[in-house]
């Protein structure tokens, strides 16, 4: 993606990050990881859930990012998180167009919205691209 994105461009590609999240049908998920991810691509989660953080603490062991690298533990995470969060009733939606932060990096604001309309989780995420425009690192902060 070494050419500038436009605002069309960052707009489809939230949509569609974040209709990857959201997708009941496996098939169609499996379609949109390898559409949007390369290979090798990676989603390190910078904040860990309080819980791991507190195990973590309890073993006097620094706070790790935790990621996963390659389509299939990429699969893997967006299945359990569409297990965890959409299958339930809610969904995740882009705020606004993902923006341009640096060339191949962008930036992408989402809410995590229940069925009454209510935010009830946010984050963002920082995200880099190979140079055929697929996803190679997405550093994403949770709250």
């Amino acid at each position: 993606m070494s050419e500038q994105l436009n605002e069309n461009d960052l707009t489809a590609f939230a949509e569609r990050y974040v209709a990857m999240w959201n997708e009941p049908d496996k098939e169609l998920r499996h379609k949109l990881i390898h559409e949007l991810w390369a290979a090798d691509g990676m989603q390190l989660l910078i904040d860990p859930p309080q819980a791991m953080r507190e195990a973590l603490a309890e073993l006097a062991f620094p706070i790790p990012p935790v990621q996963v690298r390659g389509h299939d533990a990429l699969e893997r995470r967006v299945t359990r998180a569409y297990e965890m969060f959409v299958a339930p009733g809610h969904r995740f939606v882009a705020r606004g167009p993902a923006v341009p932060l640096s060339t191949d990096l962008i930036g992408l604001g989402w809410d995590m919205v229940a069925a009454d309309g209510a935010v009830v989780g946010a984050g963002y995420d920082v995200i880099a691209f190979d140079e055929q425009g697929r996803i190679r690192l997405d550093s994403q902060y949770i709250g």
